[in-house]
């Protein structure tokens, strides 16, 4: 029984692997302008290290704890751990593949040379780049010989170095050295050409390479070859001991830079000695080793996609359209009042946001803005409105999630910047992240007090929202006012409501609100009536979620799922899931938004929210779920979801065995689900001052 019950999942790791290889898969695909492949293989290699520097790392971490309870999958960790090094590997070896045999070419034939060797160079470009070593690069560095009197040194976690094998021939001894090459400098270096209709570049580790005996005067130099290190970036913090949270966060944030070294990469041709003594030093074996045929850290490549001049190797600029509902969005709170307005980013403009908090905070008739951050842009405009909220006299209070991973720098500074000016600054719940998107802006009019909501799938990030798709709620319903109230007296006073009139809130009610809908459907179909199921997250892996929905597949609930990333659940397994569809689409944006649609006799539930359907987000979290009830935003929402289970062209299926294959295009019709809701934006620029006009997003025939 108990393998039976193992095999009715997937690994969550192996799993989150499928995903990049989906992304990998646009660096391969030849419909794809040139440099948006390359983009899309500089996402494969920093989604790698974020995924090494937690999931790996808490994997490695059980393996040291000589912890062995197996998985959902029925993997012990150390089983994970041996199969997901392969794994990388294997997928390692198919991104350089790429870059070499397929992007490089194309990018020479496109006007673009990445010079790859100093012997590649002409005579002018040599004496530029000495020119440039001695003036620009050559101040910033620091040899670091090894021998008896000098340790080995801290090399800094995802940095790029040079190793090199040193000949002191006085003493007749072979050492080793480092040097860090210097992440303050760009890593693209510009070189002159006669030829104007070519750029060529080179990258700053072949410049340094190649002058290493100006750093280390008294030396033969043997070999130098670079070389790059991951560690564990992931930490845990007693939260219950902790006086001061902020303070324990920033102590820790410096630690990260020191964890355990769980990846090195080198060059495929590194020499053998080097390459040994740099195990030694940095305490790995052969299993963390990644031998790289081609340059280290391809992230590198989102800044050539930068370079000015190949715009006709790109998609066109992504223009954001104006929402039609509220033209210049002047006047917002009037606007909400006459009725829902739903927000579609990034093909609608994330403007309405930052106006609904930028109007509050210069409204006399607002007495309070609250909101929950997680993660904000660098240059925030909502964080500058309510800064100028409180400095206008209006009570703010902030959450400021200082737990949201490689944000927590960010965060602690927006959060001392917030008290500086004023604002109530809280950080949440003891043991819980909150990584719920809600405002509320509390207003006073004729009729007494009114509160307006703003509630999301996605961040308060002005920058991100132009390429994740996410959906928001903008409001003045007093169940969801009143809802949106005991949130935050929730989060700043620990008063646990007695009962929601609208929102949907975890830790505590929301996996219970989610399997009652999924068993409402069940028991519909049991009793001979239509089940429908549609979902789209971004990850599917809590088991009683997935037990539910199998359950509902053998009563014949007809499932689509649209999981953007880890997904556990099996798709057509015969007697199981055969009623179960899982589809991923990987486009030019990432997809974010979270949509729940159940049919419920014909009486169709559409909730969207902040959570995807994992353990963390349902049982760990501060999340929001919410309605949609205004018909004829749920008929948008509809045709939305529809036109994604109709795409064709970025869709990828997942298969019984748990790989995903894109469609075969014979006989259908290509549709990209991005691209179509891009034009469909810009066709609804007509302001609309009928609020009772039906127009949908999109209009195609619906099968939901």
């Amino acid at each position: 029984m108990a393998e039976e019950k193992e095999a009715l999942f997937y690994n969550r790791e192996l799993s989150w692997l499928e995903f990049n290889k989906r992304c990998l898969g646009e660096a391969k695909d030849k419909n794809i302008p040139l440099f948006e492949r390359i983009k899309f293989l500089s996402i494969t290699a920093s989604n790698l290290d974020e995924f090494f520097m937690v999931r790996v790392a808490s994997l490695t971490d059980m393996v040291h704890a000589n912890y062995t309870k197996k998985d959902i999958a029925g993997m012990t960790p150390k089983e994970q751990l041996d199969a997901l090094h392969k794994g990388t590997k294997e997928f390692m070896k198919s991104q350089y593949q790429t870059y070499n045999r397929s992007l490089l070419p194309l990018l020479d034939a496109s006007g673009l040379k990445i010079v790859r060797h100093y012997e590649d160079l002409t005579a002018e470009q040599e004496k530029y780049l000495h020119k440039v070593f001695e003036k620009d690069i050559y101040p910033v560095l620091t040899p670091m010989a090894v021998d008896s009197s000098r340790p080995f040194p801290l090399v800094r976690n995802k940095s790029l170095n040079i190793g090199a094998l040193l000949y002191d021939s006085k003493k007749d001894v072979t050492d080793i050295a480092t040097v860090q090459v210097p992440s303050g400098l760009p890593r693209i270096i510009r070189l002159p050409s006669s030829d104007k209709k070519v750029t060529e570049i080179i990258l700053l580790e072949e410049v340094i390479e190649k002058n290493l005996d100006k750093l280390f005067l008294s030396y033969k130099i043997i070999c130098a070859h670079p070389y790059r290190i991951m560690r564990n970036a992931d930490f845990a913090i007693d939260e219950e001991e902790t006086a001061d949270l902020l303070k324990e966060i920033e102590k820790q944030l410096k630690q990260r830079q020191w964890g355990e070294v769980i990846r090195l990469e080198v060059e495929d041709t590194m020499d053998k000695k080097l390459l040994k003594e740099l195990k030694k030093h940095l305490g790995v074996n052969d299993d963390v080793v990644y031998k790289i045929n081609g340059p280290l850290d391809l992230t590198f490549l989102m800044k050539v996609n930068g370079l000015e001049g190949f715009d006709h190797l790109k998609y066109p600029k992504h223009v954001p359209q104006p929402v039609p509902e509220l033209g210049d969005c002047s006047h917002i709170f009037d606007r909400i009042k006459q009725q829902d307005i739903l927000l579609i980013h990034p093909y609608f403009e994330f403007t309405p946001v930052v106006e609904f908090i930028r109007q509050a905070a210069n409204d006399p008739d607002v007495l309070a803005i609250k909101q929950t951050l997680y993660r904000v842009s660098g240059n925030s405009p909502i964080i500058a409105a309510l800064a100028q909220a409180a400095e206008n006299g209006k009570q703010v209070t902030v959450l400021v999630e200082l737990k949201a991973r490689f944000d927590e720098e960010n965060n602690i500074a927006w959060a001392k910047m917030l008290e500086k000016a004023g604002c109530h600054v809280i950080y949440g719940l003891v043991g819980l992240k909150t990584h719920s998107k809600i405002a509320l802006v509390v207003r006073r009019e004729e009729d007494g007090i009114k509160r307006y909501v703003h509630l999301g799938t996605g961040n308060y990030n002005d920058q991100t929202a132009k390429l994740y798709t996410d959906m928001g709620l903008l409001t003045c319903s007093d169940p969801i006012g009143e809802d949106a109230t005991a949130v935050f007296n929730m989060l700043s006073g620990y008063s646990e409501p007695k009962k929601w009139n609208k929102l949907a809130v975890a830790p505590i009610w929301l996996k219970d609100k989610f399997l009652m809908l999924i068993r409402r459907e069940t028991e519909n179909a049991e009793q001979g009536k239509k089940g429908r199921i549609i979902a789209k997250m971004n990850s599917l892996c809590d088991p009683k979620i997935m037990q539910a929905l199998y359950d509902a597949s053998k009563a014949g609930v007809k499932i689509d799922l649209i999981v953007r990333g880890i997904c556990c659940i099996k798709a057509g397994v015969p007697g199981l899931s055969e009623n179960i569809s899982v589809r991923s689409i990987v486009g030019n944006f990432l997809e974010h938004s979270r949509i729940f649609y159940f049919y419920n006799d014909g009486f169709e539930d559409i909730y969207m929210g902040s959570a995807d359907w994992m353990p963390r987000n349902l049982d760990k979290r501060v999340e929001i779920t919410f309605p949609v009830e205004d018909e004829r935003l749920k008929g948008i929402i509809k045709e939305y979801i529809q036109v994604q289970l109709n795409d064709t062209l970025k869709a990828h299926i997942m298969q019984p065995d748990g790989s995903y294959q894109k469609q075969d295009l014979r006989g259908k019709v290509k549709l990209d689900s991005q691209l179509y809701s891009v034009n469909r934006a810009k066709e609804l620029q007509e302001p609309v001052e009928d609020y009772t006009d039906q127009r949908v997003f999109i209009p195609v025939e619906s099968e939901v």
